[in-house]
């Protein structure tokens, strides 16, 4: 099942701050829309927004009134910068926006022409992001053994992605092959993407899954409960792989208990021109802390830390999972030379 599509000038995708209690399914019509939606989570997951920014060009360029090129390349740029200003971390976003607008700035027809460009463009990032989970599943099930118990953290399913998930792509990939696989997810505090997401895949998938709170990683690891973990990426750079945050503890645990821990992400994940330093962490509400499902559970006036994203040292990650290959730490040293080897 896709998670987004286009319809006509509309895009349809799911409201995932719904879930699992209910499935309600979103229509937007503007670049504006977009932005909300990708804002306060209805559309997330890196992947996901990589095809949701080339959808909001599409929608400007489908509904635009401009009557020259230059007019509706104006607009296009306009609508890209709403977009990038709504997450400062996840590389996916900022790539959809600009691999859209750099090939509409070399297109050379007409202005309906040119509206039409752009929305087969935004379409071939959706399909190509299909087809990459696909190849990411493939190439990350080799690394799953009958019987294994795999831990994940945050979603990095479906739901993240345009169809199929990269994480749970692996995992997908190693259930269809036939191998008796679990799952453990932990439920990914302060908004509960384990809980509420990627529990309701595997549920949904009839993939045997066990939920665990965030501090029982250590507990699961010490007892050998845990073959290895696979996770996705928010944006992947020269010495790091940044992903939900609590992805860090979760690799630090593994390593002292010698568990191989593996991102899977496509290669539009990658930001190699970028160290660790160089990424801004998105900081969000403290409401998200201190509340939970609308009910305030800390005390009035705390003080509230609240960082999205949290980044994993390449030296605790064993290999990432891409949708040609599987980048080992031989490949991680040459990652300084600001491309994939």
């Amino acid at each position: 099942m896709r998670t987004i599509r286009w319809g006509n000038g509309t895009v349809i995708t799911i409201d995932q701050t719904r879930l699992p209690q209910e499935v309600v399914t979103l229509e937007l019509t503007t670049v504006e829309q977009m932005a909300e939606a990708i804002k306060v989570l209805r559309i997330r997951g890196a992947p996901l927004l990589g095809a949701a920014a080339g959808y909001a060009i599409a929608l400007a360029a489908f509904h635009s009134k401009a009557k020259s090129t230059k007019s509706l390349l104006s607009e296009l740029e306009k609508a890209g910068a709403i977009i990038k200003a709504t997450r400062p971390t996840a590389v996916n976003l900022f790539w959809g926006v600009d691999r859209v607008l750099n090939k509409a700035k070399c297109y050379s027809g007409n202005v309906e022409g040119l509206k039409q460009f752009v929305v087969d463009e935004a379409q071939r990032i959706a399909d190509e992001d299909a087809a990459q989970n696909l190849a990411i599943g493939k190439n990350g099930a080799d690394l799953i053994h009958d019987g294994d118990a795999i831990l994940t953290h945050c979603n990095a399913g479906e739901l993240a992605t345009v169809e199929y998930g990269t994480a749970l792509g692996v995992i997908r990939a190693a259930w269809a092959q036939g191998k008796k696989i679990k799952v453990i997810a932990d439920e990914t505090r302060p908004l509960l993407q384990g809980a509420r997401l990627t529990a309701y895949e595997l549920c949904r998938d009839g993939i045997p899954v066990t939920l665990i709170t965030d501090n029982m990683v250590g507990y699961v690891m010490h007892k050998r409960l845990v073959n290895e973990v696979v996770v996705g990426a928010d944006r992947i750079v020269q010495d790091a792989v940044f992903n939900k945050i609590g992805t860090f503890t979760v690799a630090v645990v593994a390593k002292e208990h010698g568990v191989p821990f593996y991102v899977a992400a496509p290669k539009s994940t990658f930001d190699l021109t970028r160290t660790m330093s160089d990424v801004i962490i998105e900081e969000r509400n403290p409401a998200e802390v201190t509340h939970l499902g609308g009910r305030q559970v800390a005390a009035s006036g705390v003080s509230v830390l609240n960082p999205a994203f949290d980044a994993t040292p390449l030296s605790y990650v064993t290999g990432i999972i891409t949708e040609d290959r599987v980048y080992g730490k031989e490949d991680f040293v040459k990652f300084k030379k600001g491309r994939l080897p």
